[in-house]
């Protein structure tokens, strides 16, 4: 009898302790923030709990059966943030630019700190070189790295390799963008110089041949080639201009002398074709975005143009943009709409951005800093603002991968050891 009950006992204890480990419901459970989820129509004190890597629930005052519990009052919570222009293919090759080379950077450096969970690679890699990326970059990133195939197939390497009109091969393109459905969102052409429109439409046949669309950082031209043209006689409605706010040398702004927004922007928005930051080192100017959005023409997609040289200026990172479009007078949910729900719907990943039941638990804890602060574009000039976003808390498929403060972290006081 007396090994009867032994038994019996260690049965109960085991039983307990297994049905101690599946009483949790939730593997995560963020409470108390302020959602902000523009696909949902949400804008308002919820809870969200996570499990198995999804999206389980979004409402108010979910019980706290989760294995961890985060604490996110007076914090901001949304969509894992898309920054859809960036450099990350990385490597160790001289004089490859942005291409396999020292000017990208390596993706999780970079971005979950800034509650960024997903980038766009935009012409790093070409039909040539995309394998190489692929395995060197993408299979090995934590953050979920996509890419627009550069129209030149030896990708973004600077110099004459971007001029090379012999190696910008439309069905090419296409082909290796059919043969990475999964990862490839997009064609880009970047920094051809010359009064010509062949690349432009290479790059938009390949984009029609793979039915996918396609971002041009316009280059430099004498005499200039008419923006206008490009948005309204080349684009197709969903294709995407860069640099939105730029003004450089051989290329058209969208603000003229006369501190007017050009015709041909607004024509072309009601086209449909999509206007995005892309930031960068040199493509983000104060006197073009003040009389832009002054006279109502923000941005559809929020994004850096990541690299060695923009994150050490002016640009500095996803949130340190959003910031500044948030001082410019944007409110806080277009700010994240443009940053989450908008690139998923332009890259054609309506999978992302949105905090939907059974969507990948990609999430970013924010806070709204009030102060004064100083906001610099790539001319070196400072703008000042009284708002500034900072991150708390990223979570990528469910795993917290960027804590800045603990907040998922168990006291070491209390803790065991592991």
């Amino acid at each position: 009898m007396k090994g009867i009950a032994i038994a019996l006992t260690l049965c109960c204890l085991l039983g307990s302790s297994a049905a101690f480990g599946q009483s949790r419901k939730y593997d995560l459970l963020i409470r108390g923030g302020h959602v902000i989820d523009p696909k949902n129509g949400i804008d308002r004190a919820s809870d969200v709990a996570i499990a198995d890597g999804k999206i389980a629930l979004v409402a108010a005052d979910i019980p706290g059966d989760a294995v961890t519990v985060v604490d996110a009052r007076g914090l901001y919570v949304t969509p894992g943030i898309i920054d859809m222009h960036v450099h990350v293919f990385h490597g160790t090759e001289a004089n490859g630019d942005y291409s396999n080379s020292f000017n990208a950077l390596p993706p999780d450096g970079f971005t979950l700190r800034v509650g960024v969970t997903t980038v766009v690679d935009v012409g790093g890699a070409g039909w040539r070189n995309f394998v190489q990326f692929k395995e060197q970059v993408i299979d090995r990133a934590r953050t979920r790295v996509l890419a627009l195939l550069n129209i030149v197939g030896s990708g973004m390497k600077g110099g004459p390799v971007e001029q090379n009109l012999a190696d910008m091969d439309p069905k090419l393109t296409a082909m290796r963008a059919r043969q990475f459905p999964e990862l490839v969102v997009g064609v880009k052409l970047a920094h051809y110089d010359g009064h010509d429109w062949t690349p432009t439409d290479r790059a938009v046949e390949a984009g029609r041949l793979a039915n996918i669309p396609v971002m041009v950082d316009f280059g430099r031209a004498e005499p200039v080639l008419p923006l206008g043209d490009l948005l309204l006689k080349h684009f197709r409605p969903g294709d995407i201009l860069t640099h939105m706010y730029a003004h450089v040398g051989g290329r058209q702004p969208i603000v003229g002398a006369s501190g007017k927004l050009e015709a041909f922007a607004v024509e072309a928005r009601k086209r449909g074709i999509i206007f995005d930051v892309g930031h960068g080192g040199g493509s983000f100017l104060w006197r073009q975005a003040v009389p832009a959005t002054e006279q109502g023409f923000w941005p559809d997609t929020i994004s850096t143009d990541l690299h060695i040289g923009s994150m050490n200026a002016g640009m500095k990172d996803q949130l340190n943009v959003m910031s500044k479009m948030l001082n410019l007078g944007s409110p806080l949910k277009e700010v994240i709409r443009q940053s989450t729900w908008a690139p998923a719907q332009v890259i054609r990943r309506e999978a992302l951005g949105h905090l939907s039941a059974g969507a990948a638990a990609d999430v970013a804890l924010l806070r709204v800093r009030e102060g004064q602060f100083g906001f610099v574009d790539s001319g070196g000039n400072r703008r000042n603002g009284t708002q500034k976003l900072e991150c708390e808390m990223t979570v990528r498929a469910g795993r917290v991968v960027y804590d800045l403060n603990g907040l998922a972290a168990p006291d070491w006081t209390t803790s065991r050891p592991r």
